[in-house]
């Protein structure tokens, strides 16, 4: 490949930077791009209704400063801005914010479009990067400056038709990191001064990573370096708009806003031009599974995600952080086996699980969902998918058994094994066992034992290769009982070496599930399982299904 034809950003001279030694405490001012910027970027852009959709999932989330569109350069951007203005959507806390570029028709056409809002952000922007200036316009520095003065001067003049608004007008010089710091600061120094900024006349400056050019620490420094040589710093609002086309979005947003920003624009799930703006739902749950309050109200992530993804037409990706389907699954052996345990300790006033940064069901999500079985699986993953979707616990001796075939199904099978089809071998191993051994009707009679204890008499009739042997014995239990019965009808010796009892649901259905482990004469064990809603039936059944195991070999 030809790197050589590539040259390195040059890195910020900042020797006492500041922002390495900082901690985010509170979350930035937010803005949603995604009806401007993340629309422009789809294939197919949104129709009225699913603009009008995401608007209202905005508000939902709980954004307060959302930019609605071009309204000088697209009709249906145009007649959005309207239709919230004009049927009362936006509420008393919201600020909307109007994308245009700096040439008067166009300001004045924006204007247009905002007449009746008691509030909007005024968003305006022209390019000041090196590349730029000498590629794409070709003009110089002081020319630039001239350019945005001039539009600074329209949206004056134009917003005086509109006294009922309040007007913020935000500036961006747009790609902002491939302008020299210097010019950047004069730049804004200038728009700043011509709109009149103060404490009665607000202004953002937003600083955009238009194209991601460098690492993250290096758009920290030029943050801060801006942020210590503008002169309105203390009368302006410091913006971010990153973009992803290093895929480090969100690290050079939370290092610009440690280097002193004080807003983010971006998008849900990181929609946007090429690779994408920097995704708003990670940057927000970044400051949430630190303690810190997001703002946004994320609870319901399905939600959220689904919106999206149906306005966007574009799916979120499966390892999306917080939001993708398997962003809180495990297959790993060990990785399961930790989150079980983790769960089984868990203290609802401090989390603290491996594996999981934060509780699935702070987003909506389900516990049951953390962990998921294939070929990379082990036994805790089992025990937790039974535990978590059939609240079935299994001995330790028979989990570790039971993993085992479960290993040999993924590696035979592959894939996922899902629930269900997980329970399926369970049942299939050791509840509906195929063998010689079956039940056909038992009764039980208290009896006094020759030693003079209170006991229990079992007379058994079962079927042994489809032929019915009758059959009696006795012992301090049913269960016991049962087992000596059986002994004499097969001539063979073992006992009941594990014995694990529980109930499979609730009420009238209820039914219980009885879990056996028999110990034969040369010490080998050999597991079955019954299912009756009567508990005794279920015993036996037990017992029979070992039996049968260990005839099949198992």
């Amino acid at each position: 490949m030809p790197y050589g034809k590539y040259r390195s950003f040059k890195p910020v001279d900042l020797p006492d930077r500041q922002w390495p030694g900082r901690t985010l405490t509170r979350a930035p001012r937010w803005c949603s791009v995604d009806l401007r910027d993340g629309n422009q970027a789809l294939i197919d852009p949104m129709r009225p209704d699913e603009k009008l959709r995401f608007w209202d999932l905005l508000l939902e989330v709980g954004f307060e400063e959302i930019e609605v569109g071009f309204p000088a350069a697209s009709q249906t951007d145009f007649d959005f801005v309207r239709r919230i203005i004009e049927q009362d959507r936006i509420p008393e806390n919201v600020f909307i914010q109007v994308l245009c570029q700096a040439r008067e028709e166009l300001i004045s056409r924006t204007v247009d479009s905002l007449v009746g809002a008691r509030q909007a952000i005024f968003h305006l922007y022209n390019s000041t990067s090196t590349l730029q200036r000498q590629v794409v316009f070709g003009m110089s520095r002081d020319e630039i400056i001239g350019l945005a003065l001039q539009g600074v001067e329209h949206v004056k003049r134009e917003i005086e038709r509109i006294p009922e608004t309040e007007v913020t007008l935000e500036y961006s010089p747009e790609s902002f990191t491939g302008t020299e710091l210097d010019f950047a600061v004069e730049v804004c120094s200038a728009v700043a001064q011509a709109w009149g900024v103060g404490p009665e006349r607000p202004m953002i400056i937003n600083l955009p990573a238009t194209v991601e050019m460098s690492t993250p620490n290096i758009y920290a420094d030029q943050i801060e370096w801006f942020c210590r040589n503008f002169p309105e710093r203390d009368l302006c609002t410091i913006s971010l708009h990153t973009h992803n086309d290093r895929g480090t979005g969100v690290a050079a947003s939370e290092l610009g806003v440690l280097a002193g920003a004080d807003r983010v624009e971006g998008t849900l799930f990181g929609n946007g031009e090429r690779t994408g703006n920097v995704c708003l739902v990670t940057l927000a749950m970044n400051l949430f599974s630190q303690g810190v309050d997001p703002e946004l109200d994320l609870s319901d992530m399905r939600h959220v995600r689904s919106v999206a993804e149906s306005c966007n037409k574009i799916p979120v990706p499966v390892r999306h952080p917080y939001a993708g389907d398997l962003v809180f699954t495990a297959f790993s052996g060990s990785h399961q086996d930790a989150i079980r345990k983790g769960m089984s300790r868990v203290d609802e006033s401090c989390w603290a699980v491996p594996y999981l940064p934060i509780d699935p069901a702070d987003v909506g999500s389900h516990y049951r969902e953390t962990v998921r079985v294939n070929s990379q699986s082990g036994k805790g993953g089992v025990a937790f998918v039974l535990e978590n979707h059939f609240e079935l616990t299994l001995p330790r001796p028979l989990l570790v058994e039971f993993a085992g075939v479960v290993q040999q199904v993924a590696d035979r099978d592959g894939g996922e094994l899902n629930p269900s089809a997980l329970r399926n071998v369970f049942d299939a191993t050791y509840l509906k066992v195929d063998g010689p051994y079956a039940l056909k009707r038992y009764d039980i009679a208290n009896i006094k034992l020759e030693d003079g204890s209170e006991g229990t008499r079992c007379d058994v009739v079962l079927s042994v290769q489809g032929q019915a042997l009758e059959s009696s014995g006795e012992g301090s239990g049913p269960v016991e009982a049962f087992v000596h019965a059986v002994e004499r009808s097969i001539n063979e010796r073992f006992g009941v070496e594990h014995f694990h009892e529980q109930a499979e649901e609730t009420g009238s259905a209820a039914r219980a599930l009885c879990l056996v482990g028999l110990k034969d004469a040369d010490g080998g064990i050999c597991w079955g399982a019954g299912a009756s809603r009567n508990t005794l039936t279920a015993s036996f059944e037990a017992v029979l299904a070992a039996l049968n195991r260990r005839w099949q070999g198992a």
